[in-house]
């Protein structure tokens, strides 16, 4: 079995190209590598997609989701309470997929709370499970202690 990660250096002369050329691929995202410390190392597999020889490289199917969820009827201060809520939970807990990117804004004129999420799917419908829970049907945000605020 042959070698399963090349230097740029081993890059370069594998492909008679000069290693800021190869740098250059890297960086522009041509050549996929990974970052060790201050040196780059590209997979075997990815050296092979670049050339073009034999069989691909396999991509892994990724889904994202885009979701807006939008909240009527709230003031400032509980709008800002949601934002800090969505955004604990998207980056609470580590994950070493995909994190799940939250962007709030508030209407003061509507009273209107907008949250756009993007991510896997099931990471974002559990953040849209969670922002469910904590707001009632008629759109009240539930206090603590589960009286309506």
């Amino acid at each position: 079995m042959g070698k399963d990660l090349y230097s740029v250096e081993e890059v370069a002369d594998r492909l008679g190209l000069h290693v800021r050329t190869v740098r250059g691929y890297i960086r522009t995202g041509r050549l996929r590598a990974v970052r060790i410390g201050k040196q780059y190392r590209v997979h075997a597999r990815d050296l092979t997609a670049f050339t073009g020889d034999s069989a691909p490289a396999t991509r892994e199917i990724a889904v994202e989701v885009t979701s807006v969820v939008q909240v009527d009827g709230v003031d400032r201060a509980t709008a800002d309470r949601l934002g800090t809520l969505a955004v604990a939970a998207a980056y609470g807990e580590p994950d070493l997929g995909r994190p799940l990117r939250v962007q709030t804004s508030y209407e003061g004129e509507r009273a209107r709370m907008t949250i756009v999420l993007i991510g896997g799917a099931a990471d974002t419908a559990g953040l849209v499970q969670l922002l469910d829970a904590v707001v009632d049907d008629a759109g009240a945000v539930v206090a603590e202690g589960g009286a309506d605020a």
